[in-house]
């Protein structure tokens, strides 16, 4: 299968490149550092910015599914990129005939998600971290979800929790909507979308991951994540 990936360069889109090349796909690599990428047998890497619509239309031109990565650090200022790229995606996909999407988005955006039994998060640092500082992030996540749901392609949106790092893939749990649990490993989400290409149990649905078995420490998450990227 030839995928695209957006944001292949992002934590989570290197995951995401590095197991569909081991799975045997043929990956085209979409960043704006591309040369980050080592070469590998499979692997296009583009150099291309998904704002850009030209450069996704060509990336996307001959692909059997796209798969979106993209990301913005956490801050207060305006965030486009979400919604940017889900536009020019859709409308190249549309006019390529390519008809299967998966996107990233995160499991705030379902009202509904409250983890169970995870008393701090619910209601010290979720309402600060990710309905403050975050907030502008989710909310072009949340336009990048409305272009999406209005498509007419085979759709999948993808609603990770807190993601941190793991060496490898663990056990995750997936459910419609959003997951119950506070975390997911990068590996396993990558683990997760590579899966929902071949068994499509959430077309047209949003899909929710939890890693199950690993739990980060919250103040070096907090200092990864929130911090030290900055």
């Amino acid at each position: 299968m030839r995928i695209v990936v957006l944001g292949a360069t992002g934590p989570t889109g290197r995951r995401l490149t590095d197991q569909a090349l081991a799975a045997g796909h043929r990956v085209t690599a979409v960043a704006r550092r591309p040369e980050n990428l080592p070469p590998r047998a499979g692997l296009t890497a583009v150099a291309a910015d998904a704002g850009d619509p030209e450069a996704v239309d060509a990336a996307v031109a001959g692909a059997d599914a796209v798969l979106s990565a993209l990301g913005a650090r956490p801050g207060r200022r305006p965030v486009t990129v979400y919604s940017a790229g889900a536009r020019n995606v859709i409308t190249a996909m549309e006019r390529h005939g390519v008809r299967r999407l998966l996107a990233i988005s995160s499991s705030v955006n379902d009202p509904a998600w409250r983890p169970s039994g995870a008393f701090l998060f619910n209601h010290v640092l979720d309402p600060y971290v990710n309905r403050v500082i975050a907030r502008t992030a989710h909310e072009d996540m949340r336009r990048m979800e409305a272009l999406i749901r209005a498509s007419g392609l085979d759709w999948t949106i993808v609603r990770p929790s807190g993601l941190f790092d793991t060496p490898a893939v663990t056990d995750y749990r997936l459910a419609e909507d959003s997951a119950d649990g506070v975390y997911t490993a990068r590996a396993d989400l990558a683990a997760s979308m590579l899966r929902e290409l071949t068994e499509d149990r959430f077309v047209r649905r949003a899909m929710g991951v939890v890693t199950t078995d690993v739990r980060p420490s919250l103040p070096r998450l907090i200092w990864n994540e929130a911090v030290r990227k900055k």
